[in-house]
């Protein structure tokens, strides 16, 4: 089944591709990525989300073409040419907080905090302080992961993380996910 045909875009994604274009920056998310994030922010009105690894911003335009005007979302990445570009194109929008750091760093200044729906597209709350991220979830809270996998630019000595990584969500007591060999790889697991 082809289903680029039944996927509609936020608005403002090709401008943001071509400046990702320009900058260079090939680790964005891919469509099939942002429908899954967009529609999983729809599921939970009012939210609170956190996207650890805003890139340019083309994960950032999905989650927030599928919140609700009282949903809030904080995004983090730790490149600043890059958090430019999202800020650029998507500044405007009072639902976003950008922050420029760590994702490690900012999970650590966050606890205390929940969320509803974390998307991890950095090593920060994907291979790093994966319970700290899991600790961010509220009951019923979504964390997402992408990039399992294999593709061209993997070392080596990244199969083996992306192991470990999987193992570590499917044994957590509080988790019940599920794997998509599907777009680049996901994981998508529930906090009971």
């Amino acid at each position: 089944m082809d289903d680029s045909n039944y996927i509609e875009p936020p608005a403002v994604l090709p401008e943001i591709e071509e400046a990702t274009r320009r900058l260079e920056f090939d680790m964005g998310s891919d469509y099939q990525t942002g429908v899954l994030l967009r529609t999983l922010a729809a599921s939970k009105p009012g939210g609170r989300f956190l996207e650890l690894g805003t890139g340019t911003g083309l994960a950032t335009a999905w989650i927030l073409d599928g919140m609700d005007q009282d949903s809030r979302l904080i995004t983090v990445d730790i490149d600043p040419a890059c958090l430019e570009v999202a800020k650029r194109h998507l500044g405007k929008d009072g639902r976003v907080d950008f922050r420029q750091g760590d994702g490690a760093d900012e999970m650590n200044a966050l606890q205390g905090s929940r969320f509803d729906l974390i998307f991890a597209d950095a090593w920060a709350g994907k291979f790093w302080d994966f319970r700290k991220a899991v600790d961010l979830l509220n009951k019923g809270g979504i964390y997402v992961i992408d990039d399992l996998l294999p593709a061209p630019p993997w070392p080596p000595d990244h199969a083996p993380k992306v192991d470990a990584l999987l193992e570590r969500v499917q044994s957590h007591p509080a988790l019940t996910s599920f794997r998509l060999s599907w777009s680049t790889g996901l994981v998508v697991a529930v906090k009971g």
